[in-house]
């Protein structure tokens, strides 16, 4: 057990052996999440599942997955491509963009999307990393289908004590139609 071993060089002062993980930049496992890509990086699995962390893909003009808040995870976004815009409540939203992180604590309602015209990437991170398993099981539903669905991802969503955030889903489509119409 390399916790044990870890713990037994601390207790001796022995430096421990504990292997480090290197992701080279064309691997990692790659899903796909109907027009999104996420590369699996970290999948908590050399971590005792303290961080997970992802790279995702955002096509132009793409939504991000139905509003909702986190009940047992912080998650982390450094945006390495593009814009990506983070939606709150109150009609707020945030357009971030290459270099700029953003940190979603626990209970704070959000999603994301690219309305750009320009493809956007971001670097996430899970704490803890049992939300990666979200990913791989959404994609596993998800096979063939053009668009990430609200249906199965909300299904998803509550196996990883994941709450749809409706207030915000309603504001959004308010600021939608309001677009639509001009104002």
């Amino acid at each position: 057990m390399e916790g044990d071993e870890s713990r037994d060089a601390l207790a001796s002062m022995k430096m421990p052996r504990r292997p480090i993980n290197f992701v080279p930049a064309k691997s990692g496992e790659i899903l796909k999440l109907g027009h999104i890509t996420c590369r699996i990086m970290e999948d908590g699995s050399r971590t005792d599942n303290r961080i997970g962390s992802a790279e995702f893909t955002l096509p132009p003009h793409t939504s991000g997955p139905p509003a909702h808040w986190h009940e047992m995870h912080d998650e982390t976004f450094l945006i390495t491509a593009g814009t990506v815009r983070f939606h709150a409540p109150d009609h707020t939203h945030i357009d971030a963009k290459l270099g700029d992180y953003v940190t979603v604590p626990t209970r704070a309602p959000h999603t994301f999307s690219n309305p750009f015209d320009e493809e956007a990437k971001f670097f996430n991170t899970f704490t803890p990393a049992f939300y990666i398993d979200y990913f791989k099981i959404l994609a596993e539903m998800s096979k063939g289908d053009e668009k990430m669905g609200r249906e199965k991802n909300l299904e998803v969503m509550r196996r990883y004590a994941t709450v749809e955030a409706e207030e915000l889903v309603r504001e959004m489509r308010e600021e939608a139609e309001g677009e639509g119409h001009g104002k």
